[in-house]
């Protein structure tokens, strides 16, 4: 459809004003810090990382300043955009000297020019019992410590689940780029509003069909990672069980674009399968942009490590559904089976039958499906 003259195509827009504004931030943030003191405050923020018992990978951000204070659910509009508005414009260290530290191994890293760490650890001892391991960091100068949580697959795991976020977990619009701007901008954990009983299914597919089995969860997205705290604390307040978050650099001035979409969350994803070659995973996300067709690539990629996709339906129009039903068949060769639901109650019947829930859950998933609808 040609554009009409003299109106503003946001998709174009969008990135290059965010575009733009970073990379004045940026220099402005490069001049300033001739200006700081050394002295200054610093702290970590450590993302939950994930691995095996042979391999933990840990990473994390460090930044300038002192972290902020949580959310209030009585915080104004007003109040939330301008939480939302220091979480874009964050003050990184690069270069920062990091010790990461786990049972008696110690790794000395170096931030990027992003504030941006990694380390993996290869401990020397058996890990202690939990699906959870503690990794302590310790930023030099200035002095400040941390602890990043690593998520390890116990022996009970049967599955992985990997989700995407935005129009799966939470409702975001991000079909439609400024409306998501603006629910993002606005809002705050305590008042974004999860998809009716994603909270309830996701505990459900964790327990697993025995109750007990532990299954660890991922979430892959292309928010930028500005929005970790907020979205980790999301998770918490919903009951939602918390994972390991896959995020993107907004530094790389590529939020809005889809092709980098598409690159980031296959690349995420080939990157938890390759380091859990053992477990088959069940894959959620919405039809509203590309994870249908990023899913549909991880199958052929990778057959028959995928026991089922789940696809929201947020983008009802008859193009969009005809290409679903394109896609539907296309896994199906592989032996995967990629299944339209409209709800969380869907999902989890399907779930059950397919021996990856108790089905005794589907009440619970029901009745918070039905009182979030």
């Amino acid at each position: 459809m040609t554009q009409a003259k003299g109106t503003m195509d946001w998709r174009v827009t969008l990135p290059n004003l965010f575009a733009r504004a970073d990379a004045l931030h940026d220099r402005a943030q490069a001049r300033l810090a001739l200006l700081r003191p050394s002295h200054r405050s610093a702290f970590i923020v450590p993302y939950i990382g994930f691995g095996t018992p042979q391999r933990l990978l840990v990473s994390g951000r460090v930044l300038r300043g002192r972290p902020m204070l949580p959310a209030l659910p009585g915080d104004t509009g007003l109040r939330n955009l301008l939480r939302f508005y220091r979480q874009m414009a964050s003050h990184e260290m690069p270069g920062a000297r990091m010790t990461v530290a786990f049972g008696g191994t110690e790794q000395q890293v170096v931030a990027d020019e992003e504030g941006y760490f990694h380390a993996e650890i290869e401990p020397a001892s058996p890990l202690p019992p939990g699906p959870w391991q503690q990794v302590a960091l310790r930023l030099e100068q200035p002095e400040a410590h941390g602890v990043a949580q690593v998520r390890v697959p116990p022996a009970t795991a049967r599955f992985g689940i990997i989700s995407d976020i935005d129009d799966t977990v939470v409702w975001t619009h991000a079909s439609r780029r400024l409306k998501m701007l603006l629910t993002v901008a606005r809002g705050n954990p305590h008042t974004r509003r999860p998809l009716a009983g994603v909270g309830a299914l996701y505990r459900a597919l964790q327990a697993g069909a025995g109750g007990n089995e532990c299954n660890p969860i991922f979430y892959v997205s292309s928010s930028p990672w500005n929005l970790y705290p907020p979205l980790l604390e999301f998770l918490d307040l919903q009951r939602i069980p918390t994972g390991p978050l896959l995020l993107k650099d907004f530094g790389d001035h590529t939020l809005f674009a889809l092709r980098d979409h598409h690159t980031h969350k296959l690349a995420s994803i080939e990157r938890i399968l390759e380091i859990h070659p053992s477990l088959p995973f069940v894959l959620i996300g919405d039809s509203g942009e590309q994870d249908p067709e990023i899913y549909r690539e991880v199958v052929h990629r990778y057959p028959q490590r995928v026991r089922a996709i789940y696809i929201r339906q947020v983008a009802p129009d008859a193009a969009r559904l005809a290409a679903l039903d394109r896609l539907i068949g296309e896994v199906s060769e592989s032996g995967a089976q990629l299944v339209l639901v409209p709800d969380s109650e869907f999902a989890a019947a399907h779930a059950a039958a397919e021996g990856l829930i108790d089905p005794a859950r589907l009440t619970e998933v029901r009745a918070e499906t039905r009182a979030q609808a």
